[in-house]
């Protein structure tokens, strides 16, 4: 899988790419993430982005220009879908980082400030996606959550292809409870039958328990 993330920020994705899972999915050559600044295409001898908003308003809007030909020049006439995180767009999850998964390459586009001029949407955006219900200081950090959760899906990547499986939101359900030595730590005990070795009682107990806690936290997913 190949991300292209146009970001203000390179930096910090470049920072990303070390770490974790993405660092070596990234060495085995199963991830690859290109970190593009969208300033390298403004024409302002400042570099400058943004301007003001037209009809009024706090803050300021990213320009089209240089969003345009950023996405233009990476894309490069291939057919890549392009992802713009948006207030907007559609929530993310489990079911769509599967899908996204199965592409070969992706462009990411990243706002700051206030947003992206609505014409650079209108003519380079192939689908919006948003995260969560709150406002993020940036798109960089959407573009960070969407590549840890894709890339657990793209295979090769996680050193155990069933170790998300049985995850929370895999089965519709939250993981149950996990616990590991010592047996006992302040006075709490782990549960008798995850020491049985017994690994359909322990199976069925780990259902019976996701299922209390899917119930108790999260009802809506059921």
């Amino acid at each position: 899988m190949i991300y292209n993330v146009l970001t203000l920020y390179p930096e910090m994705i470049e920072a990303y790419k070390d770490v974790g899972i993405i660092g070596r999915g990234i060495k085995n050559n199963k991830l690859e993430i290109n970190a593009i600044n969208i300033r390298d295409y403004s024409k302002d001898k400042h570099r400058r982005v943004d301007d003001e908003i037209y009809g009024g308003g706090a803050g300021m809007l990213m320009k089209a220009e240089p969003v345009y030909d950023c996405v233009t020049d990476i894309k490069k006439q291939r057919n890549v879908p392009v992802i713009y995180f948006s207030p907007r767009g559609k929530v993310f999850n489990s079911a769509l980082a599967k899908e996204y998964a199965k592409l070969d390459e992706v462009i990411l586009l990243c706002g700051h400030y206030e947003g992206i001029d609505q014409r650079a949407i209108d003519l380079c955006v192939d689908e919006e996606i948003c995260i969560g219900d709150y406002i993020l200081t940036g798109g960089h950090i959407a573009a960070m959550v969407f590549m840890d959760t894709v890339s657990r899906y793209v295979d090769g990547v996680l050193g155990n292809s069933e170790s998300y499986k049985n995850e929370s939101f895999e089965n519709g359900m939250l993981e149950a409870s996990q616990y590991t030595r010592p047996e006992e730590f302040m006075g709490l005990k782990v549960p008798p039958v995850l020491l049985s070795g017994h690994h359909k009682k322990i199976e069925e107990y780990m259902n019976e328990e996701a299922l209390k806690e899917t119930k108790k936290r999260r009802e809506d997913l059921l």
